[in-house]
């Protein structure tokens, strides 16, 4: 048990260095670049679903978080926002990037999802489309409200890439070191068929991970996919559901429509497990 969980510090040790500068980096792009991101998403009219999966698929917390603001006061199109949500980009690219034998794996995995992200983005805006020319929306941008407090005015982008570092790095530590015990207690076979390994249903419980609105489960698929216990396509399904933050203030900020909110969740699910199951089946 001691060696298992030496080896998990260890691992994780070696990413640390990585994650900071990525996060660093991350930091630095949100920081000087961020608000012509939001300018350009608020005017992309029809084109919001090509410019909401481009920019989502930048990695940078709290894009999501602003689209779910964006959609609440009816600004972007239900289409740009699961566009954005299929897009998002955080740990996972990040953690994949910290591993230099899957850096191949980084341009795949977002080339995917933001393919994915603006051919289901279109697909609901055309319907959407016509669901507003007999019932039009009354959302209103006064309904918007800053929620993103992921860095407070005139601390820079040390403190918050130290933050999201320590907190990504635990996250990774506690799931490395219970992955190393589950796979020497019970076995990596056991636990590949506990998450149906090589089935078409596989993406199923990866997309339901991914709904999980917090980092963990990024840092879970990823490193479940690291360790060859799913499939590319499953990653991608658990992924592309993973809008984070950006669920948790939809359901805020959209609280007068709760049937939209379960919906939106609905379709974002159905998109990733469809997505995911095609991928494994091509692949």
């Amino acid at each position: 048990m001691i060696d298992t969980i030496l080896d998990a510090v260890l691992d994780c040790l070696k990413d640390l260095p990585f994650l900071f500068v990525a996060f660093l980096l991350m930091e630095a792009l949100e920081h000087h670049v961020s608000e012509k991101m939001n300018r350009v998403l608020e005017k992309s009219g029809n084109w919001g679903p090509l410019a909401g999966a481009l920019l989502g698929c930048i990695p940078q917390c709290g894009f999501s978080i602003m689209a779910s603001d964006f959609f609440a006061g009816g600004v972007i199109s239900l289409g740009t926002l699961l566009a954005v949500f299929l897009s998002t980009s955080d740990e996972a690219v990040i953690i994949l990037m910290s591993n230099p034998q899957y850096l191949g794996d980084v341009g795949r995995l977002l080339l995917t999802k933001v393919a994915i992200g603006i051919i289901a983005g279109y697909v609901v805006l055309f319907f959407e489309n016509l669901y507003y020319r007999k019932h039009p929306h009354t959302k209103k941008i006064e309904q918007l409200c800053e929620h993103c407090h992921c860095e407070e005015e005139g601390e820079g982008i040390l403190k918050p890439a130290l933050h999201h570092t320590a907190e990504v790095f635990i996250f990774l530590l506690i799931f490395t070191v219970l992955l190393n015990i589950l796979l020497d207690v019970i076995g990596m076979k056991t636990i590949s068929r506990l998450l149906l390994s090589n089935s078409v249903f596989q993406p199923v419980l990866a997309a339901l991970i991914g709904l999980i609105p917090n980092c963990a489960a990024s840092v879970m698929l990823t490193q479940l996919y690291i360790d060859g216990i799913i499939s590319f396509g499953s990653a991608v399904a658990g992924l592309c559901s993973a809008a984070g933050l950006g669920l948790v203030v939809l359901f805020r900020m959209n609280d007068r429509h709760k049937k939209e909110n379960v919906g939106i969740v609905a379709l974002l699910y159905g998109i990733a497990v469809l997505s995911g199951i095609i991928l494994q089946a091509v692949m």
